[in-house]
């Protein structure tokens, strides 16, 4: 046996006090550098896991419509910059950091333990998101189940619509000219008299389309607010639970596993928005919608409006995924010398591309779809849930083979929604992994499904027939500026407090020795721009904050309150893990704060034979914890 584990002792295999026992982890193999925590079987397994991560559904439902309301192509200019300015400096931060350390998101604050906060707040948003987020998985695979008909059943106004149920619009009165003078009469008049409405005076009648009152109606059964829970929508709530096995199965093994599924899960999508613009791209009015999008119609003016920098800066910073923890902790699989550089810059130019690509996807066939209805493009373009399961639908229900598009659409939707919900849980378990790393070793199976089985119970709430305001109050407050000020902290802290210059020296005992020009940039950002951009995108956050609604529903008191109270639950344990190392901490108020401001003993790389020099003098946490029972209060301590 001993001879069996001496090679990977002496290539990193093993650490300091490593046990020769034959228990191992399923994150583990033979192959693997680190044999205690795994390592991604491959390279593509991590990319792969890193595009899917930061590639979601906002990528499809919100980056086109920001786009074609903040100048068209015009928008690129302060999405790009905003891309290299704060978005990838803060995704190259958390990689290093993860991979350095081989610790999750919040472990890795040994690197700063005054700020171990973050973490929690960054797991704790994490959880609050992977909620919603996985009711959102299930409306697609209704959607997607939906589709397996001959009509599509949103495509009419079918028994469930109501008089405002209409594919067409239906004008109400309009001004005519009768016997020389211009009269304001009902449609009904003028055509009766064989009138004419003079150009610019048709009022329409507030019509909805089909999917319109299908999402509402039908899937939904949507009650009339906050205040109506009314009953689990059944078939939604099966939807879900379906979702949760499939997150589940892929997860079972842990990123052994979820690392080939998503060789699927995140290259497919690709295919099949590439067939919806190959689609899109042969349909009479296509080109219209496509110049809305990054045409002709771009306005440079708009670039002037700080709102559009804003709009660029915040769906950089939440498409890419920075500070939900997720970066550092498929991060801390890597093996330790691995080029999280190149990977940075590779998975970021990935997402945008992707992001611009899903555009020209989305408004090619809402162009088509605004010429059939004779429509203006500005009339039937939107963004989020009505995007994804109000205009889309309506526009796929008017081609041929309607049900195949369909299809296509949702399974798209689903993948794209797997893929970063394979991330986030795995985030939650490599966590109770630092925490419980014996237990997970022996569990780590049941411990993934207890979470799956705990988050779908937690998720009931959402598919009752006011689900869809719980799931929209989450995403305004969870979602929102608590990431924004988790995010801050992290640069500040470890830029300012643990120095950039150390950070910098961390950096190169993985990449190798880099000139002073090569982290001239880095530095720039770290240490001024990307603060100062995200600080201002925060503050811009809470000047702006509004109170929730969902489209003409406003939420009641109570129910701002209750999003007030998830928010401050995420954040409050940033002072309170402060107060509580301040008060662990030895000698007067002043040392105190000084000594959490210094790295824990045991910060430094995982393996001891990458720790050089620099961290000779680290305490192996796996000897200094081999007589106690974990605890999660311990843990925080």
């Amino acid at each position: 046996m001993g001879m069996l584990n001496l090679p990977g002792f002496l290539s990193c295999g093993k650490k300091k006090g490593f046990s020769l026992s034959n228990e191992k982890d399923a994150h583990s193999t033979e192959s693997d550098e680190n044999k205690e925590r795994g390592n991604w079987s491959n390279k593509g397994d991590y990319l792969l896991s890193m595009v899917g991560y930061a590639v979601g559904l906002g990528n499809v439902w919100r980056f086109p419509y920001l786009t074609y309301q903040n100048g068209g192509g015009a928008f690129l200019i302060p999405y790009s910059l905003m891309l290299a300015l704060a978005g990838l400096p803060l995704f190259f931060m958390e990689c290093s950091l993860g991979q350095f350390a081989s610790l999750g998101p919040i472990s890795i604050w040994r690197i700063l333990p005054l700020f171990q906060g973050v973490g929690i707040t960054m797991i704790v948003i994490s959880t609050f998101v992977t909620i919603y987020y996985n009711v959102i998985i299930a409306y697609a695979l209704y959607y997607l189940f939906a589709s397996f008909s001959k009509v599509l059943p949103w495509s009419e106004c079918f028994s469930w619509a109501d008089e405002l149920c209409s594919k067409t619009r239906i004008v109400n009165d309009c001004n005519a000219t009768l016997h020389g003078e211009i009269i304001h009469a009902n449609y009904s008049f003028v055509t009766s008299n064989n009138l004419t409405c003079i150009n610019g005076t048709i009022n329409y009648k507030p019509v909805q389309f089909p999917s319109e009152q299908y999402w509402n109606k039908v899937a939904l059964q949507r009650s009339s607010g906050l205040d109506e829970t009314g009953n689990i929508v059944w078939y939604l709530a099966l939807c879900l639970l379906l979702s949760w096995i499939i997150v589940g199965a892929a997860l079972f093994k842990g990123i052994k596993s979820s690392g080939k599924v998503v060789y699927f899960t995140a290259l497919f999508p690709y295919v099949i928005l590439l067939i919806l613009l190959v689609r899109g791209a042969t349909l009479e009015g296509s080109l219209e919608g496509i110049q809305y999008y990054i045409g002709r119609q771009s306005n440079f003016t708009k670039l002037m409006e700080a709102e559009v920098w804003k709009d660029a800066a915040t769906q950089i910073f939440y498409s890419l995924s920075v500070g939900w923890g997720g970066l550092v902790a498929l991060s801390s699989y890597n093996k330790f010398h691995n080029n999280c550089y190149s990977d940075a810059i590779l998975v970021c130019v990935t997402n945008c591309i992707t992001s611009v690509f899903a555009g020209f996807a989305i408004f090619s066939i809402l162009g088509h779809m605004a010429f059939v209805s004779e429509r203006p493009v500005s009339e039937v373009v939107d963004s989020g849930f009505n995007l994804a399961f109000v205009a889309y639908p309506e526009a796929l229900s008017k081609l041929p083979v309607s049900p195949l598009w369909s299809f296509l659409f949702f399974f798209m939707l689903l993948l794209l929604g797997l893929d970063s919900q394979f991330a986030t849980i795995e985030t939650l378990t490599t966590t109770i992994h630092d925490i419980y790393p014996k237990m997970m070793k022996k569990f780590r199976i049941p411990v993934t499904m207890g979470v799956c089985a705990v988050l779908f119970f937690l998720g009931l709430i959402c598919v009752t027939q006011a689900g869809i305001y719980w799931v929209n109050l989450i995403d305004h407050f969870c979602a929102g500026w608590g990431i924004l000020f988790s995010a801050v902290l992290e640069i500040v802290g470890i830029i300012y407090i643990y120095g950039g210059n150390r950070f910098i020296e961390d950096v190169e005992m993985m990449l190798g020795k880099k000139t002073r020009s090569f982290w001239l940039w880095w530095r720039m950002c770290w240490f001024f721009i990307t603060p100062v951009l995200l600080t201002a995108v925060l503050i811009w956050s809470l000047v702006t904050f509004s109170r929730p609604a969902y489209g003409s529903v406003p939420y009641p008191t109570w129910g701002t309150v209750v999003g007030w109270c998830m928010i401050i639950f995420c954040v409050i344990w940033i002072p309170i893990v402060a107060v509580v190392k301040i008060v662990k901490a030895e000698g007067s108020l002043f040392q105190r704060i000084v000594s959490c401001c210094r790295p824990a003993a045991n910060w430094g790389p995982y393996l001891e034979c990458y720790r050089g020099e620099r961290y000779s003098h680290i305490v192996d946490p796996k000897k200094e914890k081999e007589h106690e029972i974990p605890t999660v209060s311990a843990f925080i301590y």
